[in-house]
């Protein structure tokens, strides 16, 4: 049994989609399995199902919800209900945030370690999991709730995947997606410091450059903050034409 929350929420049962019914019930199903064998009270599956409005019958609808999630998923697994609320454990069944975090984990040490290649192949594989919008066919209170950290989580993946790919040489093939990335999210100043490494070694002195020049000006409007450490770090080396930019893990966390 495999279970999936990055992207649509889906149930594969040997490579078969397992359907759902309706996105209350997927609600029910991708909490539980957020919560991870925690225990999840019914006020809070109340406010991921209708928010600040639950109806009177809340209970006994949450109990139906999970009741046709058990005759659905079967005795592999085990939804028990507690005073209050319910909690589920998956046994040997593949969820695929876990995963995810694993392997970023593994990637981000590696990383760290200097093993780049390494670090790259993990976090790809990490990052592959991901079959589109997380949480995409959920209630907006639960993809509100859970969707933003980890979003962030893959985010930060595929930053240390960059850099991971910046170790090793590969300035120019990360350029488009760089460029792609700081328009999806102008005001992240890792993937900056990056593309502006990139553009430098690529021998575009000039556009590095600019590129902070147009991020100072970003964040001082935007913010009314100056640029941080990392991006103030590459300016300077870009500047003083530090040796280190063109050698592996110029960019630190």
């Amino acid at each position: 049994m495999e279970y999936g929350i990055l992207g649509p929420v889906e149930v594969r049962d040997g490579g078969v989609d397992i359907p759902l019914d309706g996105p209350k019930q997927r609600t029910v199903l991708a909490a539980l399995l957020i919560a991870e064998g925690s225990f999840l009270p019914d006020s809070e599956l109340s406010r991921f199902l209708w928010g600040e409005r639950p109806p009177r019958t809340l209970h006994a609808q949450i109990y139906t919800y999970v009741s046709r999630i058990r005759r659905t998923l079967g005795p592999r697994a085990v939804i028990s209900r507690r005073p209050n609320g319910y909690l589920m454990e998956i046994g040997a069944a593949s969820f695929d945030l876990v995963e995810f975090r694993k392997l970023a984990t593994r990637g981000q040490l590696e990383l760290i370690a200097g093993r780049y290649p390494e670090a790259a192949g993990l976090l790809r594989a990490a990052l592959a999991l991901w079959r589109g919008p997380v949480l995409a066919n959920v209630s907006e209170q639960l993809a509100a709730t859970e969707g933003p950290p980890i979003e962030e989580a893959r985010i930060s993946a595929l930053a240390s995947r960059i850099e991971a790919d910046l170790a090793v040489g590969m300035h120019l093939q990360v350029l488009p997606e760089l460029t792609r990335l700081i328009d999806r999210h102008p005001l992240h100043e890792r993937f900056r410091a990056q593309l502006m490494t990139a553009l430098y070694r690529c021998d575009r002195q000039a556009e590095a450059l600019a590129l902070y020049d147009s991020s100072r000006r970003r964040l001082a409007t935007d913010l009314g903050l100056e640029p941080g450490p990392l991006l103030r770090e590459v300016h300077q080396a870009i500047l003083s034409a530090d040796p280190a930019l063109h050698r592996p893990a110029a960019l630190r966390h």
